[in-house]
């Protein structure tokens, strides 16, 4: 299976986001990362619906969004309505996890969950098959340009475990320091889709950096 690069567009210049989309658009880039953050579950604040919808308007790949929020059920039918096509909640947002994927699923959008550093992947034993996307938190949630934690390599090889003995078609997503100094271990430890912000955008050649990427996660 092909994997999948999904630069993070927090790590874009807000005051060019078109531009930015549409180099992600003109890239060999599958996906667009889109991290919503709301100041109460994590620590910072970043797009809201107009800002997306205005993406949307431009974007020419799948938008994977991330939502960093407490309560997220109350908003699953307004992010399908400003484009969201995978729809990803933390495990530790979600007090009925399930009722949650069911309704984005209702939503007619792909479902993901994300684990903090410190979430056991156990936590999911009983829903992995619900499950469109495991996004693996590689750093703490609320702000970009962090460094990688190196526990995460376990996690993946842990979760890809699961994932084949459950019989689930979740994809493993890896957000949070990735470049080309990990992609490489972590597509070989079972990662599907590398979520890739600073590394991208602050290259001199985005679109050439997401391409070496990408052939070296699928090397």
């Amino acid at each position: 299976m092909t994997k999948i690069i999904a630069p993070s567009v927090l790590a874009a210049d807000f005051a060019n986001i078109q531009r930015d989309i549409e180099m992600i658009n003109n890239s060999e880039a599958e996906w667009i990362h889109i991290d919503v953050m709301d100041g109460v579950f994590v620590p910072n604040i970043s797009f809201g619906f107009p800002v997306i919808k205005a993406m949307q308007r431009h974007a020419k790949k799948t938008m994977d969004v991330h939502l960093m929020i407490v309560n997220p059920d109350q908003y699953i039918e307004t992010f399908k309505s400003v484009g969201a096509d995978i729809l990803t909640v933390h495990y530790e947002a979600c007090t009925h996890l399930h009722r949650t994927l069911q309704a984005i699923k209702a939503a007619e959008m792909k479902a993901g969950v994300a684990l903090n550093p410190h979430t056991p992947i156990s936590v999911l034993e009983d829903v992995i098959r619900d499950i469109d996307l495991v996004c693996i938190m590689s750093v703490n949630p609320g702000f970009g340009g962090q460094s990688f934690i190196e526990n995460t390599y376990k996690k993946v090889i842990q979760l890809k475990d699961m994932i084949e003995k459950s019989g689930s078609n979740a994809k493993i997503e890896i957000d949070g320091g990735v470049t080309d100094q990990n992609a490489h271990k972590l597509v070989s430890a079972g990662a599907d889709v590398l979520v890739a912000g600073s590394f991208v955008f602050k290259a001199e050649h985005p679109a050439k950096t997401i391409k070496d990427l990408k052939a070296l996660a699928n090397s």
